[in-house]
């Protein structure tokens, strides 16, 4: 029995040193999202064009400098536009969810608020691929 309840105390003493783990590396996710700055549109005009946002796994949007917007969703590409109006960043693609954007940045990393519904889209700035779509 005191074998046992020793195996016990160490399942539970390894279950809350886990826990604690988990809890400090989520406290530092959300110091690292505090870090977030908001971009201005001469910002984003500036760091969009000619480079593509991306999860690297699900989507890439490539930002060409004429202003032409290209999606690789899914499988699923398609063509429209994006603008920078006043400090937001507005795509078009045809879409239900088109829309504008706040852009926040914390180095590579960026976030985009939609203005209306739906969740932000975070990714990673990065040099425009201009192959088919895979990487």
């Amino acid at each position: 029995m005191a074998k046992s309840n020793g195996q016990f105390v160490r399942c539970l003493i390894t279950a809350l040193a886990t826990g604690i783990a988990g809890l400090v590396a989520l406290d530092t996710r959300f110091v690292g999202a505090a870090n977030f700055r908001k971009l201005t549109g001469t910002e984003i005009r500036n760091r969009f064009a000619g480079k593509q946002l991306t999860d690297e796994i699900h989507y890439r949007l490539l930002y060409e400098k004429d202003g032409t917007l290209r999606s690789f969703s899914m499988g699923v590409k398609k063509t429209g536009k994006w603008v920078v109006e006043k400090d937001e960043l507005c795509l078009y693609l045809g879409e239900n969810d088109d829309g504008c954007y706040q852009v926040t940045r914390s180095g590579d990393q960026i976030e985009l608020i939609p203005m209306g519904l739906g969740g932000p889209l975070n990714g990673i700035l990065q040099p425009a691929y201009y192959g088919n779509g895979d990487k």
